[in-house]
């Protein structure tokens, strides 16, 4: 096993938007010398926001790659986006990454879309370290964002640094395991630091947290425990030693301070990277199954054995068409490799391997185990695909993504612009694996499909401005789903008939049971029928037809979710029975069944957290009232009301705007996917009004 991997940490940068993850990375890169001018989000200068709707918006939109070096370390970073439309660069990200630095800012502390992305990488097994960022922003309080991280998020938050003095009166760092007060040099942008003794004022204070760090980092070492009961001095390198145990198998998350604006406290980070998150050796290795064999191997990070990799992002270049994100597991690649990919059984070359800066390529011959590249020339594989030599055919686990929950209708402005917009909503769905392109059958229309309104206007200016198609768009529509409300026991199908242009009589007989499903479970299909009954390759293609019936519900036509569906029946005459008499029967089945079970209407909510001024907190209430909203807690922080709330997502639509208006610009809000619950009766029928004309335009 090559000792190179002991000096490699890939990690994402994680956070709330807004909460400086951009500016953060911008500062390490130039301490790292990858870059020679620090660039501002605010300026449109930040290297990692690359695309001109990041520069132009100051948010980043898509996850971006980059490597640099620190301490003879290689440091390969992830920054990705902080926006809940933009959730799912965060969860392909996190997949493949070793650790995570969740960056928090010290006024806002644990925001939503924090809680979302911490999620995340719990459930990946991420190790994770913590950083409170805007230290010298008024209101900032950074044992309250501790305490936080400890109740909101459930972690074990071990503080390594305090700041000295808040807001504008933040100097510098305390180092609790050197104990030693750190102050950053202004001259060169805070990549140097003054080590100085403890202002003693905060020596006090400071020697508290130092014991918090011996209780725990003793539970991780004996010879460490020892030391601490017999009130012997520690060694730092025993100390850090002892946290980097507790980080890697998930126990603590250690947490750094600073204001990254102000270059102050970004270098320690770095520094804390390098010595506490994990290496590509530390992370458990994986057990799959070789092929049909049902022979398993362990994956682990070894450059001599055979190559194994995930394909986890898709991104379009102007150079080479397409590139694809590539995360090596085990093995070594080489330029002109052939490798297996098990989901589709083909082979693909791989014509050029790079290693990326954001949007640049640097081409390399050769990456290892434990690195991430970009590949190109890749045909037919896409995000969430294994790679492997096809001696040892394996497949990891892939990623998954949430549905989307907002629609726009798209139109070309000529015929000549059509293919022009279907090339490039392919190259836009290879891409984002959320974005759906699909079309209504009663108006011919095109839909497009996202994750909310920025994201689809986002895709929406992409196509009129980067891929340079004419086309008007329309304004965006929820996208509801189905769901049955009855379970049904039994709903039997026989299909016996001659179809022209197959080989002739096809026949399949099934008997299915529709059960509701709890929300969030999607479709599943679960087979009580033995192989004796109903062969094992047509038992594949009841399943593969049962859950592909489910595009187009009976109500309104939106496809049907939260249903599990039990073959408990049916029977296959040898030489007569087909896969397609089988699809066949299951596809009018499952439509009869939806319809015997009572189905329903089921609509998109978003969980909402609202900031403001308690003057205009009544009124904000009182507005979410009117949306059929549902407030869940109200809490205080820093003289302000934060006002938590589930609301149909189709009664947000431009709410930007409304809650501006009824604070005179002083309320925010964030918000993100929740859950789909049934449509109340009076509302459904006056959708089902609307649908069937009876309403005018103006309803809503």
């Amino acid at each position: 096993m090559s000792a190179g991997l002991e000096k490699i940490r890939n990690i994402g940068i994680i956070a709330h938007i807004d909460a400086g993850k951009t500016t953060t990375t911008e500062r390490m890169l130039y301490y790292t010398g990858k870059i020679h001018r620090i660039g501002e989000v605010h300026e449109g200068t930040a290297t990692m926001d690359w695309m001109e709707q990041e520069q132009q918006r100051g948010i980043t939109i898509t996850a971006a790659a980059t490597t640099c070096y620190f301490e003879d370390t290689v440091v390969n970073i992830i920054d990705t986006p902080g926006h809940v439309d933009f959730t799912m660069e965060v969860e392909r990200s996190i997949r493949v990454l070793d650790g995570a630095v969740g960056v928090f800012c010290a006024v806002g502390g644990v925001e939503p879309q924090s809680e979302t992305v911490w999620r995340q990488a719990n459930k990946h097994k991420v190790p994770k370290m913590a950083y409170i960022n805007k230290m010298d922003r008024v209101g900032a309080d950074f044992f309250q964002v501790v305490n936080e991280i400890d109740e909101k998020l459930g972690s074990n938050p071990l503080v390594l640094q305090i700041p000295i003095g808040e807001e504008d009166k933040f100097e510098g760092i305390i180092d609790l395991i050197s104990m030693k007060a750190l102050y950053f040099d202004e001259e060169d942008f805070g990549h140097t630091y003054k080590s100085l003794e403890i202002p003693e004022e905060y020596r006090k204070n400071a020697e508290l947290w130092r014991e918090k760090i011996l209780d725990c980092a003793s539970n991780y070492d004996d010879d460490l425990m020892e030391l601490v009961l017999e009130e012997q001095p520690v060694p730092e390198e025993l100390i850090i030693k002892s946290i980097r145990e507790a980080t890697i198998s998930d126990g603590i998350v250690p947490v750094f301070c600073g204001s990254s604006l102000k270059n102050k406290g970004v270098v320690t980070l770095l520094e804390g990277i390098v010595r506490f998150m994990p290496t590509p050796m530390d992370i458990e290795p994986v057990t799959v199954l070789v092929g049909n064999k049902n022979k398993e191997v362990k994956i682990e990070p070894d450059e001599s054995k055979s190559l194994v990799g995930l394909i986890f992002k898709i991104a379009s270049d102007s150079f080479v068409d397409r590139i694809s994100y590539f995360r090596i597991y085990q093995g070594t690649l080489n330029k002109g490799d052939q490798l297996w990919n098990s989901r589709t059984e083909k082979v693909e070359r791989i014509q050029k391997i790079f290693k990326m800066h954001a949007n640049h390529r640097n081409e390399i011959d050769v990456a290892k185990a434990g690195d991430i590249v970009a590949l190109a020339g890749l045909k037919n594989s896409f995000t969430g695909d294994t790679l492997s030599k096809k001696a040892l055919p394996v497949q990891l686990e892939s990623i998954s993504f949430p549905e989307p929950v907002m629609s726009v209708a798209i139109e070309p402005k000529s015929n000549a612009e059509q293919e022009k917009l279907d090339k490039a909503m392919k190259k836009l769905e290879l891409e984002d694996p959320t974005f759906r392109v699909s079309v209504d059958s009663e108006t011919g229309q095109t839909i497009i499909s996202g994750m909310g309104e920025l994201h689809l206007e986002v895709l929406a200016q992409r196509l009129l401005k980067e891929f340079k198609v004419s086309a008007n768009v329309g304004k965006p529509q929820v996208s509801y789903r189905e769901c049955i409300s009855e379970k049904v026991a039994s709903v039997e199908e026989i299909y016996d008939r001659e179809l022209p242009g197959t080989s002739g009589r096809q026949h399949g007989h099934v008997v299915l049971s529709l059960i509701p499903g709890k929300a969030g479970t999607g479709l599943v299909f679960e087979s009580k029928v033995t192989f004796g009954d109903i062969s094992k390759p047509n038992q594949l293609a009841i399943e593969d037809a049962a859950l592909g019936s489910a595009g187009s519900g009976p109500v309104m036509g939106y496809p049907v979710t939260n249903i599990k569906v039990v073959l408990i029946g049916g029977k296959e005459i040898e030489k007569v029975s087909s896969d397609i008499g089988f699809k066949i029967a299951v596809g009018k089945a499952f439509r009869r069944g939806l319809e015997m079970g009572t189905p329903i209407l089921l609509e998109p909510t978003m969980k909402m957290e609202m900031i403001t001024p308690e003057e205009y907190m009544g009124d904000i209430i009182g507005d979410i009232n009117s949306k059929r909203g549902v407030v869940v807690n109200i809490s205080e922080k820093h003289k302000m009301k934060y006002i938590h709330a589930v609301v149909p997502l189709v009664n947000l639509f431009g709410y930007s705007t409304k809650i501006r208006s009824l604070s005179q610009g002083r309320a925010t809000f964030t918000m993100e996917f929740d859950s789909y619950v049934r449509v109340p009766g009076q509302v459904f029928e006056k959708m089902m009004q609307k649908m069937m004309g009876l309403l005018d335009n103006s309803y809503k």
